[in-house]
């Protein structure tokens, strides 16, 4: 085992992230399955129709809501959450990596900045708690909620969104800026989850995304602090090259179906005079929106897994604290850690 598996996120950070993850899931499908509803009627059936479905995009719209204005309350009244957020603003450094990062693929840098750093050849605490990828993607996927959240609540009603504005073409600008904000967060969504479920050192679940930081080891050795990540010592999966190549395929014809069917259904989140057909083309558009629909699946099933594995370690922590509590204490090793802590495996 290595330590790349570190946790790097507190707890409410990795019970925020579930929580956030199974809402946004929920809104997919249910918007896409109105959006989409000749291509995905089987959804729409399943969900109690059109009004049940509509029902459902509402509640998890509201959950939605709730949950953005509990995180930046939390940023800001907590010392963590502060300390935290400080850590996700850009800076010059940020800057210097990302030019540098240019300078390394063009071949004249040796090496990728600090704060450009991955696991990969580094130890955990080597590297920054998000590289300046990382903090682009928290950026863009909380400016993207936050639209949503605000432009959902504003077409909750239509014909009252309409009379505000006194001009149902004002109304309809804001409908297709919520489609279009959806099919541009599903793209970065569905390539989340094809990063991060297939990656080939974390494959098929990146658990420190599920298991907080206070509860994964400094490191699993022991006797002293290994000098590497441990990388050296994982190998591949056998199904993954295969399953990879087909999740990844599967994932490109889902979003370039999804892009091409906004545009074919007329009115949404298109407006009719944008659209250049009206309806599916072609049963090839059908099979690849449902293509994309299956790799969201993927994704809330990849969450849950996640998550079960989360129950798994804490029960698995309580069996190894469990004797040393009866003897009235932990068993420390040479390097003042747990002894059962230093074992922890997910089997």
């Amino acid at each position: 085992m290595s330590n790349l598996d570190h946790g790097k996120f507190t707890r409410v950070t990795t019970l925020f992230h579930s929580l956030l993850g199974l809402d946004v899931f929920l809104l997919f499908f249910t918007g896409y399955a109105i959006m989409f509803n000749d291509e995905l009627w089987w959804m729409l059936t399943l969900m109690g129709g059109a009004s049940g479905v509509t029902a459902i995009h509402r509640i998890t719209g509201i959950g939605l809501v709730a949950l953005v204005v509990f995180w930046i309350t939390l940023q800001l009244i907590s010392s963590t959450g502060r300390s935290n957020f400080s850590k996700i603003i850009p800076g010059k450094e940020d800057i210097d990596a990302f030019i540098q990062d240019i300078q390394f693929v063009l071949g004249r840098a040796d090496e990728r900045h600090p704060s450009a750093r991955q696991f990969a050849g580094y130890k955990a605490d080597e590297v920054p708690l998000l590289s300046y990828i990382g903090k682009g993607v928290v950026a863009i996927f909380s400016i993207e909620l936050t639209l949503l959240a605000i432009s959902g609540l504003l077409i909750w009603s239509k014909t009252g969104l309409a009379a505000m504005f006194q001009t149902k073409a004002a109304a309809m600008a804001f409908v297709t800026f919520h489609g279009l904000l959806g099919v541009i967060m599903l793209m970065g969504v569905m390539f989340h989850i094809f990063e991060h479920g297939m990656h080939p050192a974390f494959y098929p679940v990146e658990t420190k995304a599920f298991i907080p930081r206070s509860m994964v080891p400094e490191h699993h050795d022991d006797d002293e602090e290994p000098d590497t990540t441990g990388i050296e010592r994982l190998s591949l999966s056998p199904s993954w090259r295969t399953v990879s190549t087909v999740f990844g395929a599967m994932t490109v014809i889902g979003i370039v179906s999804v892009l091409i069917g906004s545009i074919f259904d007329e009115g949404y989140p298109v407006p009719r005079e944008l659209a250049i057909g009206g309806g599916p083309s072609s049963i090839l558009l059908t099979v690849g929106i449902n293509l994309g629909m299956v790799v969201l699946g993927v994704g809330l099933v990849l969450s849950m897994y996640g998550n079960v594995l989360r129950i798994r370690w804490e029960q698995q922590l309580e069996r190894d604290e469990r004797p040393a509590a009866a003897d009235g204490g932990e068993p420390q090793t040479d390097g003042g850690q747990p002894e059962g802590r230093q074992k922890l495996r997910i089997a």
